[in-house]
């Protein structure tokens, strides 16, 4: 699959006219292509630009409503509820996250949970917004039934992704996991590709492995660890749906079949680390740890030990100098969807 190299800026500027062209004002398309740049930045390219033809599709058939607000429906000191109207899962994950915040700081924890949202992008983007703020952040999201439970056949819950960030130095403590092997977009960036899939990553709609990334779209995912993932994706489930008042697994409305909003939901949090210790010795443990580990003795054949967010903080670095690679496919897909819009790249 070939690639054309972009400048950020122009992405930037691509990414602003479209969304704003679908609908949203200036404010929210520029929350929406920050979060799929950053994606794009990071080397997450599952999660970045190639998602926009797929969430035009959806705002076009009233699964994305542009004009919905989040609301608060519940709230205390330290936690709230958050309704989002079916409207863009961006939009309503920042403005989650914004408001867990805000408690962070008044009450040292915030805790906001959010449904009736959509797709938001990679969890990580929201755990660092806290960080940022030099605080710990955390999130997580289910999504539609596309993960096979350990022993299972079917898909029950979904790829679930769990989001940490912690300032340290010389990068952020930076983890975004999701807890099935691979994501959803990845596999859709094989078909694109017309790559076949790595051994252990999906199953099809019968239970059996297959490399044919078709095949694993129609059928389900594989957790991580076995039945650690298979636990850990029920336990987020638990937090984002069956805490917020939303639905879970099953009772989610699948992104690609575009029938109804998702109905997704979201769990993010804020700790502010001066109700533990002085986060300046916080920040400088950290860096200790991260610098204890890196110079460990490495496994052979290694040349280096990596810790959480050091690779995709270099990746960023490098990309924002020189330039986004976008895959072929994507770049085509990008020139139709401007078309109607006499925009393009």
């Amino acid at each position: 699959m070939g690639y054309q190299k972009w400048s950020y800026e122009l992405l930037h500027g691509f990414c602003m006219d479209a969304f704003e062209k679908f609908g949203f004002t200036e404010a929210e398309a520029n929350i929406i292509q920050d979060v799929l740049l950053t994606a794009d930045l990071y080397g997450i390219e599952s999660h970045g630009m190639q998602r926009m033809v797929r969430y035009h599709k959806c705002i076009e058939k009233g699964m994305i409503h542009v004009d919905a607000k989040p609301e608060v429906v519940f709230e205390t000191p330290v936690s709230a509820v958050v309704d989002g109207h079916d409207g863009m899962g961006q939009l309503i994950g920042h403005f989650a996250m914004e408001l867990a915040i805000e408690k962070a700081k008044k009450s040292g924890v915030g805790i906001v949970s959010a449904r009736n949202s959509n797709h938001f992008g990679i969890a990580g983007y929201y755990a660092n917004m806290a960080c940022k703020e030099g605080l710990i952040g955390f999130s997580c999201t289910n999504s539609e039934a596309i993960m096979v439970p350990t022993f299972g056949r079917k898909a029950m819950i979904g790829s679930n992704p769990i989001a940490c960030a912690m300032p340290a130095e010389p990068y952020n403590f930076f983890f975004d996991a999701s807890t099935t092997v691979v994501t959803r977009g990845k596999l859709e960036m094989y078909n694109k590709a017309e790559k076949p899939l790595p051994e252990g990553w999906a199953l099809d709609k019968d239970g059996r492995p297959t490399t044919d990334p078709a095949a694993g779209r129609a059928g389900s995912l594989v957790p991580i660890g076995g039945a650690k993932g298979s636990g850990l994706a029920i336990m987020v489930d638990v937090l984002c749906g069956i805490l917020s008042g939303g639905p879970y697994g099953p009772h989610l409305h699948d992104l690609y079949v575009m029938d109804e909003p998702q109905g997704v939901s979201h769990f993010l949090g804020a700790i502010d680390i001066a109700h533990f210790i002085e986060p300046a010795a916080f920040k400088s443990a950290l860096s200790a740890m991260s610098r204890e580990i890196k110079a460990l003795k490495k496994a052979d054949g290694v040349e280096e030990i990596f810790l959480p967010g050091e690779r995709s903080g270099r990746k960023a670095e490098e990309n924002a100098a020189n330039g986004i690679e976008v895959p072929q496919p994507v770049y085509e897909e990008l020139l139709e969807l401007g078309k109607p819009y006499g925009l393009s790249l």
